[in-house]
Formats: C-alpha cells, structure tokens, sequence
C-alpha cells in the first residue's frame, strides 16, 4: 500500500469500484443532466440525473423490470431490446419533464461497440433526447430488435434444442422466434403510453 506525508486515501467509492470522480467532476460542470444507464446481470436502470449542491436529483427513471410489469414484455430483462426499451421509457420521461439534452453516463461500464448501455442511449435519441454518441458504436437495429435471438432461435428449433436454451423465454409464453414482433408491440405500448407518436 502506497503512504507517505502526501498520500490520500481514495475515497470509499473510489476504492470500491463505483465511481470514477475524474469523469464525474466533468460531467457536473458542464452544467448538463446526465443520462445514466446502470446493469446488474438480472436488470438494467436508466436515469436522467441533475446536480444540485446537496446532492443528485433524478429527474426521470425507468427500470427494465417495468418492461415486465407493466408493459407486458416476455424478454430477457438485461439483454439490449430490454436496455433500448429502457432507455426509451426513461427518455419519454424526461422529454415529458423538458429535458431536451443530456450528457452520456455509463459509469464504469466499458465502452465497448454495441453493447447494451449504447442501445440506451440510442433509444434516448430516437425519440428526440439529445445524449451524444457515435453512430459507430451504437449496436445495429436487428440486435435491437432481437432478431439475431430469432435466426439462433430458428437454428436451435431445427435441431430440436430450443427448449434447453429458450426455457425461460417458453415459461412466459414467447416464442423466441417472434420476438422481434414482441419487441415492436412493446415499443408501440411505450410510445401510447407517454402520449408520443414517433
């Protein structure tokens, strides 16, 4: 362990992985909200987040669980039709409040071409929320739409092996081969919901 007269203890959320406050010092002076996305191995949270001097005020959400409950999504809950989902909830919310820019936030997440929190945030861009990101790593329309999770679908049907791999996909009543459909139907129920009309 480092120490000498001049060595500082990283703060606790430093030392434990959370935040990188370099990234976060940046993000708060450029006096913008921040678009955050946030995934755990089950589920994913999109905020759009201010800074106040007593602290962070959130000023729209959405979690992928209420995909589920309340708009009757059958998919997976981390996968990147529930993060586009997401992030297009959590921006309706937010365009609803009269935010009209946000700044990206991915937290320690990797940015990594076509991963889930690109799809977010793409998702927050398609409806007119502004959260700048390169068309280049956002991932392509067909992985939104799942529509790879159908020819793998399709695959595994032919060789008899779709239940082994789709289980919990068939438990809720999805075929894994429809789902780019459910995934529009979805998207339809989101935009009726908020009032939106694409």
């Amino acid at each position: 362990m480092a120490k000498g007269s001049k060595y500082k203890v990283p703060r606790r959320r430093r030392r434990e992985g959370k935040t990188n406050y370099y990234k976060r010092y940046v993000m708060v002076v450029s006096g913008h909200p921040r678009f955050v996305v946030r995934r755990t191995n089950k589920y994913l949270w999109v905020q759009v987040v201010t800074h106040k001097p007593e602290g962070d005020y959130t000023i729209a959400s959405a979690h992928s669980r209420e995909l589920v409950t309340k708009f009757s999504w059958k998919g997976g809950t981390a996968n990147t039709s529930a993060a586009y989902l997401t992030g297009l909830l959590a921006a309706l919310r937010a365009l609803q409040k009269g935010v009209k820019y946000a700044v990206p936030d991915i937290g320690l997440h990797r940015p990594v071409k076509g991963s889930v929190v690109f799809a977010a945030i793409k998702a927050a861009n398609d409806v007119g929320l502004k959260v700048p990101v390169s068309e280049e790593i956002v991932p392509s329309q067909d992985r939104i739409s799942g529509r790879h999770i159908a020819e793998y679908a399709r695959l595994l049907k032919e060789k008899n092996a779709l239940e082994a791999r789709f289980s919990k996909y068939l438990e809720r009543g999805l075929d894994p081969e429809q789902l780019p459909k459910h995934f529009e139907e979805v998207k339809e129920a989101i935009f009726k919901a908020h009032g939106f009309t694409g």
